[in-house]
């Protein structure tokens, strides 16, 4: 556009042909475009047209956004639920594992009577031979106190 108007004017001041003095003008077709009383008019007509349809677009919105909020409480609750489930877990996983805790320690005192034991260790040892383990037998022992 810019190129247009510049070739007009070279144009225009370098021609014998133009005789007469030139005027040249220019409008902001945007401020045209947004103050004209036509402008104005035809928002009207597009607004009246399409109002309907607006609102149920927004009442969409609004019902779809209601269901997003309604979903994240549910998965807020579940989440809370989870937790609490594990919590019981574990509280029920460490009274089951003391009550074997205690099983072991009964079968094991058994077998240190049984076989004379003066020592028997199950915790904190670096290093056993296969002479001293005697998880085997424990573990018979526990076969029989059930």
């Amino acid at each position: 556009m810019k190129k247009f108007i510049a070739v007009i004017l070279i144009l225009a001041f370098n021609s014998t042909i133009v005789a007469a003095e030139l005027k040249i003008g220019f409008i902001e077709i945007k401020k045209i475009l947004q103050n004209a009383p036509q402008t104005a008019k035809a928002n009207k007509i597009l607004e009246k047209e399409f109002t309907k349809r607006t609102k149920k677009l927004k009442a969409t919105v609004k019902k779809i956004n209601e269901k997003i909020k309604a979903i994240k409480k549910l998965k807020i609750e579940a989440q809370k639920t989870e937790r609490g489930v594990r919590e019981d877990i574990d509280l029920r996983r460490k009274e089951e594992i003391a009550n074997v805790q205690s099983l072991v320690n009964i079968a094991v005192e058994k077998v240190a009577k049984e076989q004379s034991y003066d020592l028997i260790l199950y915790q904190g040892v670096a290093f056993a031979g296969k002479k001293v383990d005697i998880t085997d037998v424990v573990l018979k022992a526990l076969g029989k106190t059930k």
